[in-house]
């Protein structure tokens, strides 16, 4: 009885700490949406030339995307943030794609490929009108290689979004809002 009661108390205290740091580590979406990328020394600058590795194990760059607008986004499987924006990220892609828009979803799980892609193939995610939708947009494997090119991740999701002309006009850790990144998204095509 006495394992039991140990147990349980440091699963409880494990728990709230776990809790603890994840807020005390999370940057505020309200924040970070409308005041994070101002801020960022990237922002102007030329997004890096990085090559990445496709599901299908074939290789894209992404200067592949050069002359359209990119919203290139860190996610990973576990992340509740990065779940909650994929349907609005799919519902980009689908309204903006035909305009020169795309999101390019860099998965960030340990796992790799051998957890990302049957995610990404079963997962259906409720869009607007009440329709289940797959995630529609090119999904890449990424690393902290990768990542330290873009400057590093502060946590998940981060989102960065290219001009045409192949330079970061915002950045944004946390999710990301809808409305506010559509009208970017809009200013830009």
């Amino acid at each position: 009885m006495k394992k039991v009661a140990i147990i349980v108390v440091t699963v409880v205290a494990f728990i709230g700490l776990t809790y603890y740091l994840d807020k005390k580590t999370r940057v505020s979406s309200k924040v970070s949406a409308h005041g994070g990328s101002s801020s960022d020394k990237s922002v102007g600058m030329q997004a890096p030339e990085v090559h990445l590795k496709q599901l299908d194990d074939s290789e894209v760059s992404l200067s592949d995307y050069s002359g359209k607008v990119v919203l290139v986004n860190f996610w990973a499987t576990w992340c509740a943030p990065c779940r909650e924006e994929i349907p609005w990220l799919i519902e980009m892609q689908k309204k903006y794609a035909d305009k020169g828009f795309t999101v390019l979803g860099l998965a960030m799980d340990e796992g790799g490929k051998s957890v990302v892609a049957p995610f990404v193939s079963k997962e259906q995610f409720l869009i607007e009108g009440g329709q289940k939708a797959a995630m529609d947009y090119p999904i890449v494997l990424g690393n902290d290689d990768i990542a330290n090119r873009f400057g590093g991740l502060f946590g998940y999701p981060t989102s960065i979004l290219i001009s045409r002309n192949g330079k970061i006009i915002k950045r944004i850790t946390g999710e990301i809002s809808k409305q506010d990144m559509s009208r970017e998204i809009e200013s830009r095509l």
